[in-house]
C-alpha cells in the first residue's frame, strides 16, 4: 500500500510492527472483492502460487487453501514472523521465503502465478527518477519464475479514505500508466474498504500507517468504514507450446 511518506516510514513500520500492520489490514476488503478480481484474471485452484512482498499474510491468507503450492516472499523478518503466526492460526502449510523481490532463488518457470500486492509501488517513491530500473528489475524476476502461459498479477492502492480511485502521487500515476501502455498490463478497479467497530477504533488502527491527515479525515467524516480503493492488474503471458 504505497502512499507519499518519507523513505523509512514503511521499512520502520515492516520492520517493527508487524503485528500492528496485520491488525490495521485484518478487516480491509469487508466486500470480499479482491479474491473476485484476482480469479477473473486466472484460476488459482491447484496452481504453483508466489506472493512477493506476501508481509503478514494478507494474500495467502485469502486464497493460500487454493493453491497446489504456494510460497511467500518478504525482505522482513519480522512480518514473516507476523505471517508466520497468522499462518499457524488458520492451520496453513503454504511455505515463507526471506529474499529480495528482485533476486530470488527460485527455478525459470516455477509457479503458475506470480503475484505481488501492494509491493512494487514502494519502489517508485523509493528510488526517484530510477524507479523504471528497479521496476522492471522486479518484473523481470516476475516474468523469469512463471512458466509459459502463466499469470502475472499486481495489486497497487488506487487511494484510501477517498470517494473515487485515483493514484495517490504523481509517480505512482505514471508507474500505474507505464504498466499498462508498456507492460501490457490490463487494470481493474475495486473497492476494498475497511470496516472497523467505531470511528475511535478506525483512527487508533490506522494513523501510524496513513498518518493524521487520514485519521483528520476519518473524523471528520464519522468513518468507521473508510473509503479504499485497489488496482488488480494482470497479464497473461505467452504460451511457447
Amino acid at each position: 500500500m504505497a502512499v507519499s511518506k518519507p523513505t523509512d516510514h514503511f521499512i520502520d513500520i515492516y520492520k517493527a510492527q508487524a503485528a500492528a500492520y496485520h491488525r490495521m489490514i485484518a478487516p480491509e476488503d469487508v466486500d470480499g472483492n479482491l479474491l473476485p478480481a484476482i480469479e477473473k484474471i486466472t484460476s488459482l485452484r491447484g496452481k504453483r502460487i508466489l506472493d512477493l512482498g506476501t508481509g503478514s499474510g494478507r494474500l495467502p491468507l485469502l486464497f493460500g487453501s487454493k493453491a497446489g503450492e504456494l510460497i511467500g516472499v518478504d525482505l522482513h523478518a519480522a512480518m514473516l514472523a507476523e505471517h508466520q503466526r497468522q499462518r499457524q492460526q488458520r492451520g496453513g502449510r503454504w511455505s515463507l521465503l526471506q529474499a529480495d523481490m528482485g533476486r530470488l532463488p527460485l527455478p525459470d518457470g516455477w509457479a503458475d502465478v506470480v503475484i505481488a500486492g501492494w509491493a512494487i509501488g514502494h519502489l517508485v517513491g523509493w528510488h526517484g527518477d530510477r524507479w523504471r530500473s528497479e521496476v522492471q528489475q522486479v518484473l523481470a524476476e516476475m516474468q523469469r519464475l512463471v512458466a509459459p502461459g502463466g499469470a502475472l498479477i499486481i495489486l497497487e492502492t488506487l487511494s484510501t479514505g477517498s470517494l473515487t480511485p485515483s493514484p495517490p502521487t504523481e509517480g505512482l500515476g505514471h508507474y500505474y500508466h507505464w504498466l499498462e501502455t508498456a507492460m501490457g498490463f490490463t487494470r481493474q478497479e475495486i473497492h476494498t474498504d475497511y470496516q472497523f467497530s467505531s470511528i475511535d477504533e478506525a483512527v487508533a488502527k490506522t494513523e501510524f500507517f496513513f498518518g493524521p491527515q487520514l485519521a483528520q479525515t476519518i473524523r471528520d467524516q464519522g468513518w468507521a468504514r473508510i473509503p479504499e480503493w485497489t488496482g488488480v492488474w494482470g497479464k497473461i503471458t505467452a504460451d511457447s507450446r
